[in-house]
């Protein structure tokens, strides 16, 4: 085979899923709540060692590598800026680790399942309930209940996360703590799972919000499209080398193969 062939080829295929990723970051830089993607990249082992063939080594090969693969991919939890919007059920989380529950309807099981989110657009739908907009699930309180407004009544969201309706508190939004939130995986509408299926949140009794505030995308835009230029220049370089490559076995068949005969 072609060593340097499949070594190109995977700089194009790693750096194809770094370009995915920028892409991504960059779609949702005016995301509420949104929290970048950061994706690695990772050494692959020789072939010899890869596939256990300490009998075949062949130094100069072992030498060059293996190419790249895609690494693990992580989540930038860093807070975002706040934005004030004056919403009466605008909220915003401060610290990195904090979070809203909600519940999500399983369209395939029909189970319902918690969810977390940092993303505070807040709302009530037709049965008065708070749901976060743009998911449509529902905000669950500190006993794992949906809340119910009137919805007859204006509501607002204090800054300890409770509903006031005609001054009263009527309910209080909760607010959980994830230690590690690595261990959380996106699931789409500004949604995160459990990866590992454990829950892991604890609630934080004692949180405070910022009622009236959205918290902004973490995406940094200059530097995100300065990285995904970077990716597809990366890409470039590695698909001309296939060229390249492709043109000297064109050579060694077509023109070498014809003078040594």
């Amino acid at each position: 085979m072609n060593y340097g062939l499949y070594l190109s080829a995977s700089g194009v295929l790693t750096n194809m899923y770094r370009q995915d990723v920028f892409a991504n970051n960059l779609a949702n830089v005016n995301t509420p709540g949104f929290k970048p993607d950061l994706p690695t990249v990772r050494q692959r082992d020789p072939e010899s060692v890869e596939d256990n063939l300490f009998g075949q080594r062949h130094d100069l090969l072992d030498r060059l590598g293996g190419g790249a693969l895609a690494g693990r991919q992580w989540i930038n939890f860093s807070p975002g800026s706040l934005l004030q919007t004056g919403g009466p059920l605008d909220a915003a989380l401060v610290e990195k680790n904090q979070f809203f529950v909600v519940a999500q309807r399983d369209e395939k099981s029909g189970e319902t399942l918690i969810r977390l989110t940092r993303d505070g657009r807040l709302g009530m739908n037709a049965d008065g309930e708070l749901i976060q907009m743009v998911s449509g699930a529902r905000v669950l309180d500190e006993n794992d209940q949906p809340i119910h407004l009137n919805t007859e009544r204006p509501a607002r969201i204090d800054r300890a996360g409770r509903l006031i309706q005609d001054g009263e508190p009527v309910g209080k939004v909760q607010i959980a703590r994830v230690e590690d939130p690595q261990t959380l995986t996106k699931l789409g509408q500004n949604l995160l799972g459990f990866a590992d299926g454990q829950d892991t949140r604890a609630q934080d009794g004692e949180a405070t919000i910022r009622p009236g505030y959205q918290e902004a995308s973490g995406v940094e835009p200059v530097q995100t499209l300065m990285s995904l230029v970077d990716a597809t220049k990366a890409i470039t370089a590695n698909a001309n080398l296939i060229r390249y490559h492709d043109m000297l076995m064109d050579k060694a068949v077509n023109v070498l193969g014809r003078v040594t005969a």
